[in-house]
């Protein structure tokens, strides 16, 4: 992730906040983060982490509001999605819709972020132009970290970072 500006960034199932903390440490002064929970308890949790920080926005929600809420926010749309929601067990009507929802919001040029325990979820991602994975085996579990580009349409162009700069180990308890 390039934080060297201000950015967009969203966060789906972020639970505790491990990532979502190093994020908004990062991130430029004039970024917002969007973090989108389901779980009650950890919404709650985020909120308290961030009350200070209006950077840092919880919606207690479905990932899929990512486009109804930076239209509500008055965003148009994102630089960076970041998931670590688990693709592999949501049905594959949810899992395209979601996909398709996080393609639209995501600006051209943006990239969509994923670590998983799998990597089926390539096989679904096919609106974007370009995908690149890496496998953590340092990582407990291993992980797969998936970054999905969208292609900035003016200049037929990728996002510039087809890595992720930013590398966090992930040690989530599924």
């Amino acid at each position: 992730m390039d934080f060297s500006k201000p950015r967009v960034i969203a966060e789906y199932g972020p639970g505790e906040g491990v990532h979502s903390r190093e994020i908004a440490r990062r991130m430029h002064p004039g970024s917002t983060l969007l973090l989108f929970e389901l779980d009650p308890d950890f919404s709650r949790d985020l909120e308290r982490q961030f009350v200070d920080n209006p950077r840092v926005q919880v919606v207690h929600g479905d990932a899929a509001q990512l486009p109804a809420e930076l239209q509500r926010r008055g965003i148009k749309l994102c630089d960076y999605v970041l998931s670590g929601i688990p693709f592999s067990i949501l049905d594959i009507e949810k899992k395209r819709a979601l996909l398709q929802k996080t393609y639209d919001a995501i600006a051209p040029g943006g990239s969509f972020i994923i670590y998983q325990v799998t990597n089926e979820l390539r096989q679904h991602a096919t609106l974007f132009q370009h995908g690149e994975s890496e496998y953590f085996l340092q990582n407990i579990p291993p992980m797969f970290v998936t970054v999905f580009n969208k292609v900035n349409t003016r200049n037929g162009y990728g996002h510039p970072a087809a890595k992720p700069v930013m590398r966090v180990p992930v040690n989530h308890a599924a």
